[in-house]
């Protein structure tokens, strides 16, 4: 398209349609300034659902105003001939395929995951430090709900360029994993045998899979990890705590010392 053609797309502007266009963008300006300011003032007046529902309706209507002013203002500029709506069309639906082009990539992950099933309702996944179980897959994303009872929405566009950790991968088994540190100076068979009981005997624990106790020797120490599985993958927090607890308490029982990290050192620890 040369410059002639691109030029008569639009129409001569004079001083009375630049009033028009002035006064459509003053008039959406206002409304949605009066909506930004009397919507929360009407929602502080409700409560429950009715109160959520007047605060979401404030982006709904500053969307819906400025659709109605480009509506009005267009043909205001452009000759409203079919090529001219051809090409602008063709141009703004350019433009919102760039602008939507992560948008559709979430939805073609979303299709992806159906296939490969990578998570499920029920799964507990952890994506870019974000740890929860799995509560609704959409077309878009998928939704989490975290320990702290926090709802998180994560892009399936993640599949792509992050790891994803399935805690159990749509089963009922879930391994927990409780740390003690104790002092290099005891028996560490016994400490290891008196773990093992500590998880046999807790109310939570999978009797059907494996207790482990790795030790792993450290300068500043020795660093036991209990490993088992909680009947429930919705009780691992209640299991880890109830082993936390009873772990310790059996261990001041023992001459054995719990270790006393330095700064430097505790920065150290960490996962297998």
């Amino acid at each position: 398209m040369d410059t002639e053609q691109f030029l008569a797309i639009f129409k001569e502007i004079n001083s009375a349609v630049l009033i028009e266009i002035g006064v459509v963008i003053a008039a959406a300006l206002l409304f949605i300034w009066c909506s930004q300011r009397l919507l929360p003032m009407l929602a502080n007046h409700l409560h429950g659902k009715q109160r959520l529902f007047v605060l979401a309706l404030i982006p709904t209507v500053r969307v819906i105003v400025f659709i109605f002013a480009i509506v009005w203002i267009v043909p205001l500029v452009i000759e409203p001939t079919a090529r001219n709506m051809v090409a602008i069309l063709g141009a703004a639906g350019l433009a919102i395929g760039f602008a939507l082009k992560d948008y559709v990539s979430s939805i073609i992950a979303g299709v992806v995951a159906v296939y490969e099933v990578p998570y499920r309702p029920g799964d507990w996944i952890s994506v870019d430090g974000t740890y929860g179980e799995v509560k609704h897959i959409g077309m878009r994303a998928v939704e989490i709900v975290t320990p702290d009872d926090t709802v998180v929405f994560i892009p399936h566009l993640k599949l792509w360029s992050n790891l994803i950790h399935n805690a159990n991968n749509g089963g009922p088994s879930l391994m927990c994993v409780v740390d003690f540190y104790l002092h290099p100076e005891h028996d560490a068979n016994q400490v290891k045998h008196l773990l093992e009981d500590v998880a046999l005997t807790s109310p939570y624990v999978q009797l059907a899979k494996p207790i482990v106790v790795v030790a792993n020797e450290e300068p500043w120490g020795t660093h036991y990890k209990l490993k088992a599985y909680p009947i429930d993958p919705r009780q691992q927090f209640q299991f880890m705590t109830d082993l936390t607890a009873r772990g310790k308490s059996c261990l001041r029982e023992l001459p054995v010392n719990f270790a006393q990290l330095s700064p430097e050192h505790a920065a150290q620890v960490g996962p297998y």
